[in-house]
């Protein structure tokens, strides 16, 4: 009898494992908003602006550092990337005006790059056999949602007890901890999944002429501008527009006493919810025409933003919103990454995936940067918010002209 591959590798465990500990610190920024704010006396928008290049060079570097990952190896990509990443993180714990931050974001958003989705479900792909791929691929995209969970809550903890220098140390140490499980990331190369080797200039020439690959990269940019949007802003957006914790209720009786907790602890119900979402769009798109899903999902997105923001913004709607968008958060990650695998092949998907998810990062660096600036003008997010609910409903639009079929892709 013919054993079935496992879906539980090392390779799977050790990518969960970097991607939890990345998103965790990425995820962590939005916290910084109020008490960098209040210690330099900076407007919102400049440490915004700072958050914004991180989703930017995130972006620009995603194919970059998936080429290196395709041409040399997954652990010469993930090496530079932590390298990248704990520098950023430990000159940020000496950065006193809005320039250095906006400059040192610039390693940081490498660092995410070469630790993130992008290189690691490349990874992941190649070692999951066809029958496991799509639940391997939602699986390593929940565990970012593992570290969302921890990763905020956690920095409002240490920020609460210790300076913002000794916060980004202690971050940049977290990162560095990641290298410990690089020897168990052992997949196929990916010229192994070719007989004959096509360059990658003519691969990527060929992609970009296809409609249906035009499309997936427009789609993608509302994904980055409501995730970088509400990551970057919400916990402050809770903390200044919720209404008033109940003494001797449910939060108080958990420790959540104030605004500003409850807004570190909504990016985590957001991580929580996430990894449900991303499990049952794993399994779904398995089952389903993987554009079609992604529709659904944007647009149940919009539908949840016009409505959160039209309702009085108490802890109870705090509460549902975060879980509502948690279960739609990143499950357009394994649905969108799975369809470039079925559509163009799995031999250069890490540096295809990365020129999609470049249109999210210009949407996350419109949500984060918008956000801020807006706000500084109007003096709250309603405006960005507004633009958030359209961007989404475009997404919706386009992906269902996408002709969902095998592409030829030479042996």
């Amino acid at each position: 009898m013919t054993q079935r591959p496992s879906l539980i590798t090392p390779v799977l465990l050790a990518g969960c494992a970097i991607i939890l500990i990345s998103f965790a610190i990425r995820s962590a920024f939005g916290v910084f908003q109020i008490p960098i704010q209040e210690e330099f006396g900076w407007l919102r928008s400049d440490f915004s602006l700072a958050i914004a290049i991180q989703n930017l060079a995130w972006g620009l570097g995603a194919p970059i550092f998936g080429a290196i990952a395709e041409r040399f190896s997954d652990r010469k990509a993930i090496l530079l990337g932590v390298a990248f990443y704990a520098i950023g993180l430990l000159l940020s714990a000496g950065a006193t005006t809005p320039m250095q931050h906006n400059l040192l974001e610039v390693l940081v958003g490498f660092g995410i790059a070469g630790t993130g989705m992008g290189v690691i479900l490349a990874i992941v792909g190649r070692a999951a056999s066809d029958e496991n791929r799509s639940m391997a691929l939602a699986i390593a995209t929940a565990a970012g949602s593992g570290g969302q969970i921890f990763g905020p809550p956690l920095t409002e903890m240490l920020l609460q007890m210790l300076g913002l220098q000794t916060v980004f140390v202690i971050l940049a140490l977290a990162i560095l901890s990641t290298l410990l499980v690089l020897p168990a990331l052992k997949s196929p190369p990916p010229s192994a999944l070719s007989q004959r080797a096509e360059p990658m200039g003519v691969v990527l020439r060929r992609t970009l002429k296809d409609p249906s690959f035009v499309l997936i990269f427009l789609g993608f940019f509302s994904c980055g501008y409501q995730l970088g949007f509400i990551t970057a802003h919400f916990p402050a957006f809770v903390t200044e527009l919720c209404g008033p914790i109940a003494p001797g209720g449910m939060l108080s009786g958990l420790g959540i006493t104030t605004t500003s907790a409850l807004g570190a602890v909504a990016i985590s119900l957001i991580g929580i919810a996430n990894i449900a979402g991303v499990l049952a769009a794993g399994w779904a798109g398995k089952r389903y025409v993987k554009k079609n899903l992604l529709a659904g999902i944007y647009l149940g997105r919009t539908l949840v933003a016009a409505a959160f923001i039209m309702v009085p913004i108490t802890p109870e709607t705090v509460i549902l919103f975060s879980l509502a968008m948690g279960s739609l958060w990143l499950a357009t990650i394994p649905l969108t990454s799975g369809l470039i695998g079925h559509l163009y092949g799995l031999k250069y998907m890490g540096t295809l995936y990365g020129v999609v998810f470049l249109s999210h990062q210009i949407g996350s660096f419109m949500g984060v940067w918008l956000g801020g600036r807006l706000y500084d003008v109007y003096g709250d997010y309603t405006l960005v918010w507004w633009i958030g609910v359209g961007v989404g409903l475009f997404s919706a639009l386009v992906h269902l002209p996408i002709r969902e079929r095998a592409a030829p892709v030479p042996a």
